[in-house]
């Protein structure tokens, strides 16, 4: 069985473009970056859902590609937000959402991920629908939540990374799965690097609720 995963990882390595390379290193660099509070993550995250968004577009992934093209614009709202979403133009800060607020989306991802689920699997033949749902739908508004520098959004990313491990590994798509290991490692980096310095603001007086 492992020789057969390896085998597997292997032909699916060599079947990568080199652009499809080039996408999954932004996509590390992106989130390595956004770790650091580094603006320069949206340069990376710009280019790889760029790049994303034509390969999907050229296999007839439509919905991927236009999801791509979704996390495109949240590039540039995430940039321009970062650099002028604190007080009085300047850069943003680390901030927390108050329970109400996510009380609120967990249950508007938990309603986009029954209705979008419930659809798929009455008219498509799609694999584990709801699951697949509720990753897409929670990515979306997690990927908000990156945008708004949301401390809580590393939670979020924990859970949704940890379900699509399983979702690839049931798929047969290893190496997606992981990469996506190390993104679920890169989280619990990020949400211990942003506490830190949102607990450091709260002490001089400079986080937000």
């Amino acid at each position: 069985m492992s020789e057969s995963v390896t085998q597997q990882i292997g032909s699916a390595w060599q079947a990568m473009s080199g652009w499809e390379i080039a996408a999954v290193i932004l996509a590390i660099a992106y989130l390595l970056l956004a770790v650091k509070q580094n603006s320069l993550c949206w340069y990376c995250a710009l280019a790889s859902t760029a790049i994303y968004t034509l390969l999907f577009w050229d296999v007839s992934l439509l919905m991927e590609s236009a999801l791509n093209g979704y996390y495109m614009l949240m590039a540039v709202y995430g940039w321009w937000h970062w650099h002028h979403g604190g007080a009085r133009d300047t850069e943003l800060p680390v901030q927390r959402w108050s329970g109400k607020k996510h009380a609120l989306t967990i249950v508007t991802i938990a309603l986009l991920t029954l209705t979008s689920g419930s659809l798929l699997h009455q008219y498509t033949g799609a694999a584990w629908p709801y699951v697949d749902s509720f990753t897409t739908w929670a990515s979306v508004i997690t990927t908000f939540m990156v945008a708004r520098k949301v401390l809580e959004n590393w939670l979020y990313w924990m859970i949704i990374n940890t379900t699509s491990i399983f979702l690839f590994i049931d798929r047969g798509l290893y190496l997606t799965a992981g990469l996506l290991v190390s993104y679920l490692v890169i989280s619990v980096f990020g949400f211990i690097s942003w506490r830190r310095d949102y607990v450091n603001r709260a002490v001089t007086g400079t986080a937000h609720a």
